[in-house]
């Protein structure tokens, strides 16, 4: 035990010492969440809109004006052909084009309906599904309102209304910031818990004292826990300092036990821990970590379902997650602190992560080898 001690005590010493390391532990959680959590959202908060208005009647006018009056709508201009709108859509200048065609107000008083025309811009199937929403709805609202005022009923209350209250549960504001920090949270514990244990260990190979550390009396498993924990004691922290974070920043309020959270936490970075440490055990340069974590890091981003749920991805790509740990900790991290599960609620994940955590741990340390 005091050896270990002693192990901890010299790597915690040249953690501090390291100046390159120190801004990437207290330095990438304020950045991540503050830069992160604002520019990772799929809300839509600008769209460039362009009106073709063929009919130019006072109905059509007050379309228009329904679309200028909401704030995220951005009305570029009035055009009379769809083909300077779509040149716009081309170059990029506008994201949806509203066209009204002739006749518009005569077809609806007459035949008590009338088409409209939206095109958008759908090189982000994201975007343009928001577009669409948001667009449909305002029209949809504008068709209520007319026949209100046109069957002389009360405003907004058409006939065989049913009246629908909405209640969103776990996030009421519907506020997208709630949604990625805790994601954003778990990208950063696996970055502290794989990047930087493996970094540290191939640094000892360049600088040259892994080969005194080998031929001291140290036990192998007595250097992988000095090597090992104090970067789990290091992400722990930088988890706490992220969640603080995000509560002074975002008002994000922990919702669920904050002791379940940090032992999810301690089990999934066992298996962070471990990758870290197999592929220093590969590696011969810091670059070479850096690269190979890289990838790691972009398949366990991309499929742990941070911007789109696992459920819509591929059959293939849901069997393939389950060797993924991002993807049980960034569903563990969102369901603690906005649904305030516990632990037996996330029993499955719990076992999941216990199993690929001593899976890669003992990968590395069976490819570690201590060489006298």
């Amino acid at each position: 035990m005091r050896t270990i001690l002693y192990i901890l005590q010299k790597e915690f010493r040249q953690i501090f010492r390291n100046k390159t390391m120190l801004p990437m532990i207290f330095g990438m959680p304020l950045l991540q969440l503050l830069i992160l959590v604002f520019a990772a959202t799929f809300e839509m908060k600008s769209i460039d809109i362009v009106v073709v208005d063929k009919d130019l009647s006072e109905t059509s006018r007050e379309l228009v004006a329904k679309f200028d009056a909401i704030p995220f709508y951005n009305l570029e201009l009035a055009v009379p052909d769809e083909t300077i709108g779509e040149d716009m859509l081309l170059s990029g200048d506008a994201d949806v084009i509203l066209v009204i065609p002739p006749n518009m107000e005569r077809n609806l008083v007459r035949d008590d309906e009338a088409q409209l025309q939206l095109l958008i811009d759908a090189i982000d199937g994201n975007s343009a599904q928001l577009i669409y929403s948001y667009s449909s709805r305002i029209i949809g609202n504008f068709n209520q309102h007319l026949i209100a005022e046109w069957k002389g009923l009360p405003e907004f209350t058409p006939p065989t209304e049913v009246q629908i209250r909405e209640s969103y549960w776990y996030n009421p504001e519907l506020d997208y910031h709630w949604f990625m920090a805790p994601g954003i949270l778990a990208v950063l514990v696996t970055v502290i818990g794989m990047f930087l244990s493996g970094m540290n260990l191939v640094r000892e190979k360049e600088i040259g004292t892994i080969e005194q550390l080998n031929v001291t009396p140290i036990k192998k498993y007595q250097f992988i826990i000095g090597k090992l924990v104090p970067f789990w004691v290091i992400a722990l922290f930088d988890l706490s300092f992220g969640l603080f974070i995000a509560w002074m920043v975002f008002d994000l309020e922990i919702v669920g036990n904050l002791l379940v959270l940090f032992a999810f936490a301690s089990v999934f970075l066992l298996g962070a821990l471990g990758l870290g440490l197999f592929i220093s055990t590969v590696s011969d340069t810091q670059q070479q970590v850096m690269l190979i974590s890289f990838f790691f890091m972009m398949v366990f981003i991309m499929m742990g379902g941070i911007f789109t749920p696992v459920e819509s991805m591929p059959h293939w790509a849901q069997v393939l997650d389950r060797a993924n740990p991002m993807y049980y900790f960034m569903k563990i991290m969102r369901h603690v602190v906005l649904k305030g599960s516990g632990f037996f609620d996330l029993i499955e994940e719990f076992i999941s992560l216990l199993i690929l955590g001593l899976t890669f741990l003992s990968l590395a340390i069976w490819r570690y080898r201590k060489t006298s």
